[in-house]
């Protein structure tokens, strides 16, 4: 009998015994984040159950209102935001909750609040429930101020100043990726035994990669920076830029922020969303898909950039601001950045 192989199957790291591990390494913490995390995993298993059988539950469909951003609200929408309010409150560790669905931030009574300000999509990519295409929630968690009761200012900070982000992935498996600001660590939802187990220890992201990501259907009103980068990916011959003899990159864009980036963060490359004509501010928005996906991408080594800088240095003035954003592997960051950098010499 494989004593060994019986242990290690056995000896599994879940997200739960990560979190502790991670806090145990400040002598100072109380326990709260992991408390905080543990209800944010809950709510991301609750609404994984309920994308799996949206289609039985009559969960498709349209809720028939819209929310801030003016985009009509799925059934999904609704209940996922539900749940994921009701969790953060729940966990007595919350105290500003910013989501995408609602026009003003929420603020825990009093008798449930906790240090902690959370920032989240709870169904980044729903226009795509429908057709069965990955799906997911995306969070990022502040510190409260020091001496703050609980305002919008304790959220309008850069990224940067997170103390933990990450995104859960409904798809082919339910895959939370989460970073506490020491690396990016992927789990995998067992469903024998309802827990994330570490799947994806450490993700560093390809340095250079062969994919580029992004919806061409905008290219006509693209900035040119963003189309010298789009030449270069698609007809390497015609850049006019010095690059290193790679071969054209190839087009993979699913239209849901989470799998795009998910597969931007395992195999390389970069996602783009940026600023156009019709959108001149960009259109993805900064604290609950910006940021967090942000600060995954340069803990697994990558970069982010919004055309003008480092997208975590950003401090929104609202909290529902949109900014462009490059993101991915470090190199590729690198070559937008020297485009756009070209650009600017021009201008002046």
């Amino acid at each position: 009998m494989d004593h060994a192989a019986d242990a290690q199957r056995t000896d599994l790291m879940t997200i739960t015994r990560y979190v502790l591990n991670e806090q145990s390494k400040h002598p100072e913490a109380r326990g709260d984040l992991t408390i905080l995390l543990s209800h944010i995993v809950l709510g991301c298993k609750f609404v994984c159950s309920a994308v799996n059988k949206a289609g039985l539950a009559k969960l498709i469909g349209l809720a028939g209102d819209t929310n801030i951003q003016g985009e009509e609200q799925k059934k999904l929408d609704v209940l996922s935001n539900d749940v994921f309010i009701n969790a953060l409150k729940s966990s007595g560790r919350a105290n500003v909750l910013v989501s995408e669905e609602n026009e003003e931030p929420i603020f825990v009574e009093a008798s449930k609040r906790g240090r902690y300000c959370v920032v989240f999509d709870p169904l980044d990519g729903s226009s795509n429930i429908d057709c069965g295409v990955s799906i997911g929630t995306i969070f990022g968690i502040y510190m409260l101020q020091e001496g703050s009761e609980g305002t919008v200012a304790d959220v309008l900070k850069p990224g940067k100043n997170m103390v933990a982000a990450g995104y859960c992935m409904y798809g082919s498996s339910c895959t939370l990726v989460l970073s506490t600001g020491t690396g990016a660590n992927g789990f995998t939802l067992d469903p024998s035994l309802g827990e994330f187990i570490l799947t994806h220890p450490n993700i560093k992201i390809p340095k250079k990669g062969k994919i580029y990501s992004v919806n061409e259907g905008n290219a006509k009103n693209w900035d040119q920076p963003t189309t010298s980068y789009f030449i270069i990916c698609r007809y390497v011959e015609k850049a006019k830029f010095p690059i290193d003899g790679s071969s054209p990159k190839s087009l993979r864009y699913i239209g849901s922020m989470v799998a795009d980036v998910h597969r931007t963060l395992l195999y390389g490359g970069i996602f783009m969303y940026p600023a156009d004509k019709k959108s001149p501010n960009g259109k993805l928005r900064v604290l609950y898909e910006v940021f967090p996906m942000s600060f995954l991408v340069e803990q697994a080594g990558g970069q982010s950039f919004t055309g003008q800088g480092r997208a975590l240095d950003i401090v929104p003035k609202n909290i529902h601001e949109r900014s462009p954003i490059f993101l991915g592997s470090y190199d590729d960051v690198e070559e937008i950045k020297a485009l756009y950098s070209a650009a600017e010499v021009k201008k002046e």
